[in-house]
């Protein structure tokens, strides 16, 4: 289980995910100084910590590096939920009380989950000649009383929910120059 980050690193990695390409520190100090005033080497230090702890890789290029993100937000995320979940001592009560402070976006987001994940309901009935075949891309009507089924999802698989990947440590020890 990935440690939560730090409020820095989050900031750093919130960017990494954002834009979803590799990026220099240069690029990510000038987006952090329009919130806040911030050093070069700081920046340079958080990226190379989130380095040696799995969460981005890096490729030399000059004498700076690029550093890309080794997982998503979202699996960030469900790795965390994930921890807290099989940390508690009554999951089920953890589960009925974080449901309970959803809003009723997140339970439709939560319902659109379970969809993806169980894929298409069902449609409960004892006659199974009355419920007319659905054309592609319809979802079928429902009888009175009968639950109609989900219209499938139109969203990719999830990633698989991982701790970061670990690069192997620089042999030579030596980092390329900062970046000009």
């Amino acid at each position: 289980m990935p440690r939560p980050l730090g409020e820095l690193e989050d900031s750093v990695m919130t960017r990494v995910w954002k834009w979803n390409r590799p990026v220099t520190v240069r690029e990510v100090l000038e987006d952090l100084q329009q919130e806040r005033s911030i050093a070069y080497t700081t920046v340079m230090t958080v990226l190379d910590n989130l380095h040696q702890k799995g969460w981005v890789r890096r490729e030399a290029e000059g004498r700076a590096y690029r550093y890309e993100a080794v997982s998503t937000r979202a699996a960030y995320a469900a790795a965390l939920m994930n921890e807290a979940w099989q940390r508690s001592d009554n999951p089920a009560a953890a589960l009925v009380a974080f449901f309970g402070m959803m809003s009723a976006e997140q339970r439709e987001a939560l319902s659109d989950a379970m969809r993806i994940v169980q894929g298409p309901a069902q449609v409960p009935t004892t006659e199974p000649d009355r419920v007319p075949a659905a054309e592609p891309g319809q979802v079928p009507a429902a009888e009175p009383g009968q639950v109609p089924a989900a219209e499938p999802a139109r969203v990719p698989p999830a990633e698989p929910v991982q701790g970061p990947a670990r690069e192997p440590e620089n042999p030579g020890g030596v980092e390329p120059g900062a970046e000009r």
